[in-house]
């Protein structure tokens, strides 16, 4: 009656278990139970009968009595008597009681109860419902037939026997007839069989274990009924039991079970219904649910203009599109099943958070900051864009990855819910979103042969929209082509490109004309971020070549001039006596700025830089003024736009509710600026020592062959934003210089800058990033006016 059970509960598929249940199952996933034990159980008791018969059997025996007395009679003679036989016989008829036993056994069923299975039930917390009925298949219980008709049979009383008569002969006197009590009993046992028995029966499985076949005296002794085998593997089996998605993860949830026997049909003698026994020893089985959370992030390289890039973070451009990745694919735990593979099958949401405000990639929709954003569980990338008036700076965008069973309650764990308890897994990576330097132009040049080439008409300030770009890319190198002092794509015969050299002139009858020295020229380019402070500027270091008129023989060179006003003569750029001031002004009407912008400035000086005690409208007019005034913006060795030379054309409609129009317009910044070359300048090969030549030259004078003349000068500029005055650690650079590896983004080459140009008659000129106007070499405003430099 010991079934001997025992059960499993394991991962499907059973012999191909997927996962270790013991270290760990996720949830939707199947569990199969496997319960062993005896195929039937059975309790019996043989009964052996026994006995006697015993039987009262007379022999009867007839004894024949003979003897003779004689008689006297008369003698023949008749004188006497004489003594004569007289023969006498008589029967006597006795009766003898024997006692005759007759033994017998034979055997009885007393009690037989033979169950077969009825089911098992396995428990456990991970189990459907917590539990499991195992109902048995392909199962056979015992065939078995029994009958209780065993008895034993008495022979019949045989009557009275007859012993064979005896006869005796006696004397004169009848014989005695002898005592023969117990003399007769051969035959009373002759004449009495043995009892007659029949066993009960019992067949078993097609062995007869008890017979009941008639025999004399005493039955066949019953055998043993066959013992049980323990049943298949696929008798009491249930596999696809899916472990419900909302069941939190539990470690080592204990199991139990039952297995329960049934009576069959045919019992002897009662019995129980049914019987159930525990089932002891099932192991135990760890719901863990994984996910996995090793995102990235695009680094923008191609646009990231930081003079330090920061390789630690990812660069995120300002207005620029920039994609997260959250893949379900990673490493876990090394148990049976989890190690490095997709957990999207377990993740019920993914999800990442910024910790700026971002468009979506469509810009339909605007998402403030801390928000956790979902992204489809199958979805592996997700874009979005930088809003323009994000501050810049040093960030840490925030991912997670979700299970399905997670609590409301739930914690967290680094890149894999590694430990149990956890449910989500969370990551993070540090980002540096960053500003842009762009759209630098040559808007005009006070050079009267380029008049009409800026200006719809000589003496008049309206402007012909004809502009010089560092390309014919936009910001991002997407083609424009040419454009208007908007920004907006104008169709033109000709690219209006940098540098401005021979052949830039729109006029073809100018193919040989450049710029004299002496004369301006006013640009102006963009800034995008957090250059909109009191103390942010912008730096613009020139440098100089010389090269051939032909194209050829570019070098680095050293400019020269006079500087009359002290009486100082041959003062090198770039030296300590150079201190020649250029100055700009902003509300000049051959700037064509417009007014709005200036106001916007005014307005946002006034609520962030102070207000000096004036009114808001006070302080405006006094802005207002001071733009029509000349500001010092440098010397010819660096110009250094400060923010009066700054206005503000970031958008103020058509913004999201929760973004100030102030700081959207703020956001992008606009710098002025005018450079140009003393008149009568004087170019030797950088380096030249020009005392030590005019020591052993004579002296040295304006005519020195030592001067380059025949060629052009050219302008490089080495622009570079400077915030909160911080001189000694520029933020953005235009370009690459040379013998540098950062900027990583070039952004003059990005808006299209061609290193490789011709000239009208065909020359080639091989240009450096930077480069933005030739001046002649041998031609000066001097030689327009034969006066001083024009201001």
């Amino acid at each position: 009656m010991d079934p001997l059970a025992r059960a499993v509960i394991k991962a499907d598929q059973r012999g191909n278990e997927r996962f270790d249940v013991g270290l760990g199952i996720p949830t939707s996933e199947s569990l199969y139970g496997n319960t062993f034990g005896r195929d039937y159980l059975f309790e019996n008791k043989f009964n052996k009968m026994q006995g006697k018969c015993t039987y009262k059997v007379n022999v009867e025996k007839n004894y024949t009595l003979k003897w003779d007395p004689g008689k006297t009679v008369p003698t023949p003679d008749g004188k006497g008597t004489m003594t004569v036989p007289d023969p006498k016989q008589t029967t006597v008829r006795e009766v003898y009681p024997h006692t005759v036993e007759r033994p017998f056994s034979y055997y009885k069923i007393d009690m037989l109860h033979v169950y077969n299975i009825a089911q098992a039930a396995l428990n456990n917390y991970a189990l459907p419902n917590g539990g499991i009925i195992l109902t048995p298949k392909n199962y056979s219980p015992p065939a078995y037939a029994a009958s209780t008709q065993g008895n034993y049979y008495a022979a019949d009383e045989p009557g009275v026997l007859t012993a064979p008569p005896q006869t005796i002969t006696g004397g004169s006197t009848p014989p005695s007839v002898p005592n023969e009590n117990g003399a007769f009993q051969s035959i009373a046992e002759r004449a009495i069989k043995d009892v007659e028995v029949e066993n009960d029966y019992l067949k078993f499985e097609n062995q007869v274990i008890m017979d009941k076949k008639r025999v004399a005296k005493n039955g066949p002794s019953p055998g043993k009924i066959p013992e049980p085998k323990i049943i298949g593997q696929d008798v009491l089996y249930s596999p696809n039991n899916m472990i419900s998605s909302n069941k939190q993860n539990k470690k080592d949830e204990p199991s139990s079970g039952s297995i329960k026997y049934e009576l069959m049909n045919g019992n002897i003698n009662g019995g129980d219904p049914d019987k159930s026994y525990p089932i002891y020893g099932i192991n135990t089985v760890t719901v863990h649910t994984p996910v996995v959370m090793y995102p990235t992030i695009t680094d923008d390289k191609p646009h990231n203009q930081r003079v330090e890039p920061d390789s630690n973070r990812a660069a995120l451009i300002l207005d620029r599109p920039f994609t997260v990745s959250l893949p379900t694919v990673g490493q876990h735990n090394g148990y049976p099943g989890y190690g490095h593979r997709d957990y999207a099958k377990y993740t019920d949401r993914k999800q990442v958070s910024f910790p700026f405000d971002v468009f979506n990639k469509s810009k339909s929709a605007y998402i403030l900051k801390n928000t956790w954003i979902d992204i489809p569980v199958g979805q592996l990338e997700e874009t979005f864009i930088m809003p323009m008036w994000i501050d810049e700076g040093n960030y840490t965008v925030s991912f997670r990855s979700i299970a399905e069973n997670t609590p409301s309650d739930f914690t967290y764990e680094t890149s894999a819910n590694r430990q149990w308890q956890n449910h989500v897994a969370v990551n993070t990576i540090d980002v540096n979103v960053i500003g842009r330097l762009y759209d630098f132009r040559i808007t005009d040049i006070s050079d009267y042969d380029w008049e009409t080439v800026f200006r719809t008409k000589k003496g008049s300030s309206q402007h012909s929209q004809n502009l010089y770009w560092v390309g014919d890319r936009d910001i991002n190198g997407n083609f424009v082509g040419n454009r208007n002092l908007n920004g907006n794509p104008v169709s033109n015969a000709k690219p209006l490109q940098l540098p401005i050299k021979p052949g830039s002139h729109t006029n073809p009858g100018y193919k040989n004309v450049s710029v004299k020295t002496g004369y301006p020229f006013k640009f102006d380019f963009k800034t995008m971020g957090n250059m909109f402070g009191a103390n942010d500027k912008v730096r613009i270091v020139p440098t100089f070549y010389f090269v051939n008129k032909d194209g050829t023989g570019r070098r680095p060179v050293d400019l020269y001039y006079h500087d009359h006003s002290r009486k100082k003569y041959f003062v090198k750029i770039g030296s300590p006596d150079d201190n020649i001031k250029q100055t700009v002004k902003l509300n000049d009407p051959m700037r064509n700025v417009p007014a709005h912008e200036i106001t916007d400035s005014a307005n946002f000086a006034y609520d962030n830089y102070g207000s000096n005690g004036l009114s808001r409208n006070a302080f405006i007019m006094d802005y207002q003024s001071k733009a029509k005034k000349e500001m010092l913006s440098g010397y010819y060795s660096q110009l250094t736009l400060p923010y009066q030379l700054r206005t503000f054309i970031g958008p103020k409609a058509g913004l999201p509710s929760t973004v100030s129009p102030q700081r959207a317009n703020a956001s992008i910044q606009k710098w002025y600026g005018e450079y140009y070359l003393p008149p009568a300048v004087y170019v030797v090969d950088k380096g030249t020592n020009i005392a030590e030549y005019g020591r052993k030259n004579g002296g040295l004078h304006d005519k020195s062959p030592i001067f380059l003349k025949n060629g052009y000068i050219v302008v490089n500029f080495n622009i570079e934003t400077v915030r909160n005055n911080d001189t000694r650690n520029p933020y953005l650079r235009y370009y690459r210089l040379p013998g540098h590896s950062t900027p990583l983004n070039n952004q003059w080459k990005m808006e299209g800058f061609k290193n490789t140009q011709k000239d009208s008659y065909g020359h080639t000129y091989q240009l450096s990033d930077g480069d933005v106007i030739f001046y002649h070499g041998d031609l000066s405003s001097y030689d327009d006016f034969n006066t001083s430099v024009p201001h």
